[in-house]
């Protein structure tokens, strides 16, 4: 395995970062939004609006450690590999794609959980009457 092989990741766990970053960026505006919007009383459907953001709130910071922990194991592997210990080197390489496949596993968990909140706000749309 070359230096490059490990180099490759690099863009694309950096693009991976940044859009975990946008997702709970997104959420955090949401959650002010939603305290803004309803004041002293919560209504059912905001209970449940809440459970599934603390949800996905917790699943996003999990996809950003295992994201990092694969960029740091990868930054390792192309350090080993630079100092010539190729079989730390592949090994590290080994390690950081299994945490990016964990970090992207739990984001298909959270692109799930992202559906069931929008099926909460279709129920409560049709919820009310029809004019």
């Amino acid at each position: 395995m070359t230096l490059t092989t490990p180099g490759l990741l690099f863009p694309a766990i950096s693009l991976l970062l940044l859009a975990y970053t946008n997702r709970f960026l997104v959420l955090a505006q949401l959650i002010r939004e939603l305290n803004a919007r309803e004041g002293n009383t919560l209504r059912p459907l905001v209970r449940a609006q809440i459970d599934n953001l603390r949800k996905r709130i917790k699943l996003i910071r999990f996809m950003q450690v295992w994201g990092v922990i694969s960029f740091l194991l990868c930054t390792l592997s192309m350090f080993a590999l630079f100092i010539d210990v190729a079989l730390t080197g592949i090994v590290l390489f080994g390690a950081s794609l299994c945490c990016l496949a964990l970090s992207l596993i739990i984001s298909l968990y959270e692109i799930h959980i992202s559906c069931d909140a929008i099926e909460i706000e279709l129920q409560n749309i049709e919820k009310k009457p029809s004019s």
